[in-house]
């Protein structure tokens, strides 16, 4: 039967999303399904794996009855996932011992604080790029050794398998003969070598974490096994090789298109996460990560980053729990009824502030409010956050030399004109919006068929299709008062 597809696996903070793309790199066809969370304890955030899973296999059943296609059309499968969560699980039954640890949650902070105070700091940033953070997976895996009953001597016995996200949806995928991950989800553990590509062993040891715990880290474009119709059940007979796993925010830097150094983009997400490719050597800078952005065709791409831990979720969280939103509103139109904020700043520091500053004991809070201040001043200062916690890494790296003329743009809150006008008017420099604005599905599709030679890198270069730029119109001196206030609101919530 003739191969008509590539499958892409999207599964993010908020969604579990499958899409079908064509041959000629178009996605033809989605399907998702929600990924809720628990909150079992103030600061704690959980998943629950099999729900997790069940919620991708849904989606991708979905999306193949839209087109009533059979596994035989399909030609590869790529997988792409938010980044740092974790699980452990069983290896002979697949069960897992404790929901997954999301992201965001903060059960870890006593295991961060003991390393620091038996002085890692230093070792986990010079070895992995990244921090002594609870936001990075190393604490969590820690923190399931140590907290649930017998895990450790089970790890140690060989008995259990660890992963994040993207290697629990591929053993499940694959019927559980496949426990692997790639370079650029490996980089996001903090317990990964930027120079050597493998598990850090100094880190593994420090941390307590058995190495053969952990998948073995490969290249993005690797065999990573293949999908039988009868393990996931999906029509069709002929089973389906997996042939890319991708880090989401590397997977949309590679759907944007961006291959030279320097080359930029920023993803408007439930985070949002600004990503600088940044060449063939790592570069770490002051107060942001660095990690593997892929390995493909045996050569690997570094990128800088500054990730948002709060971006579209302090929308979702106007919404929900503050109540200035209604169930049917439009942001926009909302945000719109005012000029400005009247001087009003959000600062959604709900799990503390990342990049740059790492405050991770920072609150949120909305400042500058006055008696005429209304739920419009507040929506359009949550819209306006957004465009300022990017400045606030694009300065950082502007003040190491990199170069940003422009910036691609792309996530479901891009869509915003609104948004992508005051983030050029912040920024000073153009903002170029894609015709298609879901580049991380793309992204690892697009290496997933290269894996079976349907497609060449160049190929996604020449596809990518601009919508809009956004020039900026403010005034510089408005533009410098405006991020001026934002500073000081920031310092509200910092103490600096």
């Amino acid at each position: 039967m003739t191969k008509r597809y590539v499958m892409a696996f999207d599964e993010g903070s908020t969604s579990a999303r499958t899409v079908l793309v064509s041959l000629d790199g178009r996605i033809v066809a989605e399907a998702r399904n929600p990924v809720v969370p628990r909150f079992p304890r103030p600061r704690w955030v959980e998943l629950d794996p099999f729900a997790l899973w069940g919620a991708q296999r849904r989606s991708m059943a979905a999306v193949m009855a839209e087109v009533g296609a059979v596994t035989d059309e399909i030609a590869a499968v790529g997988i792409t996932t938010h980044r740092e969560s974790c699980l452990v699980w069983d290896r002979r039954t697949g069960e897992p011992i404790h929901p997954a640890l999301m992201w965001m949650s903060k059960q870890t902070d006593p295991i961060v604080e003991r390393w620091r105070a038996e002085g890692l700091d230093d070792e986990f940033r010079a070895r992995t790029g990244l921090f002594n953070d609870s936001f990075f997976s190393a604490a969590k895996l820690a923190w399931l050794l140590e907290n649930v009953p017998g895990a450790r001597a089970r790890a140690e016995n060989g008995e259990l398998a660890a992963g994040t996200v993207d290697t629990w949806l591929l053993w499940q995928l694959t019927g559980g003969r496949s426990h692997l991950t790639d370079h650029s989800e490996a980089s996001r553990t903090a317990l990964f070598s930027l120079e050597t590509l493998d598990w850090d062993e100094r880190l593994l040891e420090a941390c307590g974490i058995p190495s053969g715990l952990l998948p073995p880290a490969v290249a993005s474009d690797a065999e990573f096994g293949e999908m039988r119709p009868a393990d996931v059940g999906l029509p069709g007979a002929a089973p389906v090789p997996v042939t890319a796993v991708m880090a989401d925010q590397q997977a949309g830097m590679f759907g944007q298109a961006c291959f030279e150094p320097g080359s930029a983009k920023n993803t408007y997400g439930t985070a949002s996460v600004l990503t600088v490719n940044s060449g063939d050597r790592p570069d770490v800078l002051d107060g942001l990560t660095a990690s593997v952005g892929w390995t493909v065709g045996g050569t690997t791409t570094y990128e800088a980053e500054g990730v948002v831990f709060h971006s579209g979720q302090t929308l979702q969280w106007m919404r929900e729990r503050l109540g200035v939103l209604g169930g049917g509103d439009d942001i926009a139109a909302v945000a719109s009824r005012v000029p400005d904020t009247g001087g009003v700043y959000v600062v959604p520091a709900f799990a503390g502030l990342s990049a740059p500053y790492w405050d991770r004991e920072a609150r949120a809070s909305i400042v500058g409010l006055t008696l005429e201040s209304g739920a419009e001043h507040v929506v359009r200062a949550g819209v306006e956050a957004m465009a300022y916690q990017t400045r606030d890494i694009v300065d950082v790296l502007v003040a190491s030399g990199t170069a940003m003329p422009a910036l691609k743009v792309d996530g479901g809150a891009a869509g915003s004109d609104l948004l992508c006008q005051f983030q050029a008017d912040i920024l000073g420099i153009p903002v170029c919006r894609p015709v298609e604005l879901e580049r991380t599905a793309l992204g690892v599709a697009h290496v997933a068929g290269m894996g079976v030679e349907l497609w060449r890198q160049s190929d996604l270069s020449d596809r990518w299709a601009l919508d809009r730029v956004f020039e900026p119109q403010m005034p510089e001196a408005r533009r410098e008062e405006l991020y001026a206030g934002w500073q000081a609101a920031v310092r509200t919530v910092t103490g600096g």
